[in-house]
C-alpha cells in the first residue's frame, strides 16, 4: 500500500530531482535541442548556441556523456574532428522536451529584448 503520510507527501520525487539536476544547468537544454536535430561537430554546436564558451560547452557535453545521453565520436581526419550525437536515452527525451516547449509557449511570457 502506498505511503500517504504527511512526510512522504512533502518529499520531492527523486526522478524529477535528478532530471533538474542535469537540465537545470544553463546551456544543457539548448545543447540537447541542437543534438536532437542531428549529430554535430563541436565547432558547429558552439556556433549554434550563441553566448556559450568552449569551456562551458565542453563541460556540459562531458556531463551529458557521463549521464549516458551523449556520445563523443572522434574522426581522425585529417583534420581531427570531434562530433557529438545523442544516445538512445538522449533521443528518448524528445517527446518530453517538445511538451515542455509547448507548455512554455502557452504559459510563459516571452522575454523582452529580442531573441529567436
Amino acid at each position: 500500500m502506498a505511503d500517504h503520510s504527511e512526510e512522504a507527501c512533502r518529499r520531492v520525487d527523486v526522478g524529477i530531482s535528478r532530471v533538474f539536476e542535469l537540465f537545470g544547468k544553463r546551456w544543457t537544454g539548448p545543447i540537447v535541442s541542437v543534438l536532437l536535430q542531428r549529430p554535430v561537430h563541436f565547432a558547429e554546436l558552439r556556433r549554434a548556441i550563441p553566448g556559450i564558451s568552449e569551456r562551458m560547452l565542453s563541460d556540459r557535453l562531458t556531463e551529458l556523456g557521463a549521464a549516458g545521453l551523449v556520445i563523443r565520436e572522434v574522426d581522425e581526419g585529417p583534420p581531427l574532428r570531434v562530433a557529438y550525437r545523442l544516445t538512445e536515452a538522449g533521443r528518448a527525451m524528445e517527446p518530453a522536451l517538445k511538451e515542455l516547449g509547448q507548455w512554455a509557449d502557452t504559459y510563459l511570457r516571452p522575454e523582452s529584448g529580442g531573441g529567436c
